[in-house]
């Protein structure tokens, strides 16, 4: 570990905190105390209305469930509503999820949706391939929760996977595990990321991509192949998922 990355570690804390609490106005917390748990009330009705139509793949998660085995599930920013969802079910299953969740105050309601799941969450950003919170990540990995990630997050390009994840995967050992997702009725937010929110009674299909492992012995400047083969695994599984649906509705 280099000097500069190092003095990164040690700065998480207190970067975390000033992102996170910056622009905390009264407003806001009144909405985090009242609002929140409405939100979470009409997040899991609508969820509860959606139709499973497959789930492919699923044959590749179930080690680490059973086991406890720790690894890197990755999906989309568009696709947090499912994704975080699909990761819900695993973690009522006894699966250890950590997500990593921005540190901005944008992050505060995904982080308290998550822990009201009983799940971890850890504040940073997979950016600066992962400098800010790789420190954090090695110390839930090594208590066996595995770190979950939005991979082109948190603030794109859309479908640009972050280099943050493949270092990750690399210094811990652990294999990425890619996520997708489609629905065959949403809504799409006006933002960076086209975030995906389906409508009710949607038919979805959730796609889970066997594990793609980053040799621990990987120079840093090669792995770039490793983080396109990853990105392509996810848009893959996309495109899978989007196919299932077309080929069920006709």
């Amino acid at each position: 570990m280099s000097n500069q990355q190092r003095k990164d570690f040690d700065s998480v804390e207190s970067r975390r905190s000033t992102a996170s609490f910056r622009r905390m106005t009264p407003a806001r917390r009144v909405y985090y105390f009242f609002g929140l748990p409405v939100l979470r009330a009409i997040i899991r009705l609508l969820v509860s209305t959606y139709r499973v139509e497959r789930i492919i793949g699923a044959e590749h998660i179930e080690p680490f469930i059973e086991n406890g085995a720790v690894c890197a599930p990755c999906y989309w920013h568009q696709h947090h509503v499912l994704g975080s969802t699909l990761v819900r079910s695993w973690v009522q299953r006894g699966f250890k999820a950590c997500f990593l969740v921005s540190g901005s105050v944008d992050g505060e309601v995904p982080e308290r949706i998550a822990r009201a799941w009983g799940a971890e969450v850890i504040r940073g950003s997979a950016n600066q391939s992962g400098a800010l919170a790789l420190r954090d990540m090695q110390r839930m990995m090594k208590n066996g929760y595995s770190i979950v990630t939005t991979a082109d997050g948190p603030r794109g390009p859309k479908y640009e996977f972050k280099m943050g994840a493949i270092l990750m995967a690399r210094i811990a050992a652990v294999p990425v595990i890619p996520v997708a997702c489609a629905a065959d009725r949403a809504w799409y937010l006006n933002r960076w990321d086209d975030f995906m929110v389906p409508k009710p009674f949607s038919r979805i299909v959730l796609a889970i991509g066997e594990p793609c492992e980053v040799p621990s012995d990987a120079p840093l400047d090669g792995l770039e192949p490793y983080r396109l083969a990853v990105q392509e695994a996810v848009m893959s599984l996309m495109g899978e998922s989007e196919q299932v649906l077309q080929e069920a509705a006709a």
